[in-house]
């Protein structure tokens, strides 16, 4: 998965139908242009899985998946951990979902290095 997706969501289900302000799941757009993701339950998790990398994107691919273990917390606020299996390492993570606008804050070493990326739904 990519390292701003991991990052910001670090950062990750095709929706049949339109989705509501706040939810998740869907197709989103990074807002650098440089990749795609789908989000959808994974089990009891929420998974982010890259659907389309912009070619000479270094260190990301196709298929590359986020696990997230996150919790709504308010209408459109989540937050909680996210596991990137591509690099074992654990982002604590807070997602706000508006419409079709997400920012994603993903944290590693203790909170001391953090980032944020936009996203947009692709309808």
């Amino acid at each position: 998965m990519n390292t701003a997706l991991k990052y910001a969501l670090c950062i990750a289900v095709l929706s049949g139908g339109a989705a509501s302000a706040a939810d998740i799941n869907g197709q989103w757009a990074r807002g650098d242009g440089n990749a795609k993701v789908q989000i959808a339950p994974c089990g009891s998790d929420i998974c982010a899985t890259n659907t389309w990398i912009k070619p000479g994107t270094p260190k990301e691919k196709t298929g590359d998946r986020l696990v997230m273990s996150i919790k709504p917390t308010s209408d459109g606020q989540y937050s909680g951990t996210a596991f990137d299996p591509q690099r074992d390492l654990t982002y604590k993570l807070s997602v706000s979902v508006n419409g079709d606008t997400m920012t994603t804050k993903g944290c590693v070493l203790a909170g001391i290095l953090c980032k944020g990326v936009n996203w947009s739904r692709i309808n």
